[in-house]
């Protein structure tokens, strides 16, 4: 999955983002709208990341529903 797939399903995936980054709140969500930089601006400001730690951290997540995805295929 890309960014632009993120982007265009950000609702369906707010879940998944809840659950892994719990601090993010609903209002952050809307600024957020799908925005790869928006979500490593509120990581950063909410735990305190780094903007590189913040990057790595949400391309991991990004793989991580690739994953899971295959998974539930299979």
């Amino acid at each position: 999955m890309n960014w632009d797939q993120v982007e265009g399903n950000w609702k369906e995936l707010k879940g998944k983002v809840r659950a892994n980054w719990a601090k993010i709140t609903d209002s952050d969500f809307d600024l957020i709208g799908g925005k790869k930089d928006q979500l490593i601006g509120r990581l950063q400001k909410h735990y305190g990341y780094q903007k590189e730690k913040a990057e790595r951290d949400v391309d991991q997540f990004v793989s991580s529903i690739d994953t899971l995805e295959k998974k539930v295929k299979h």
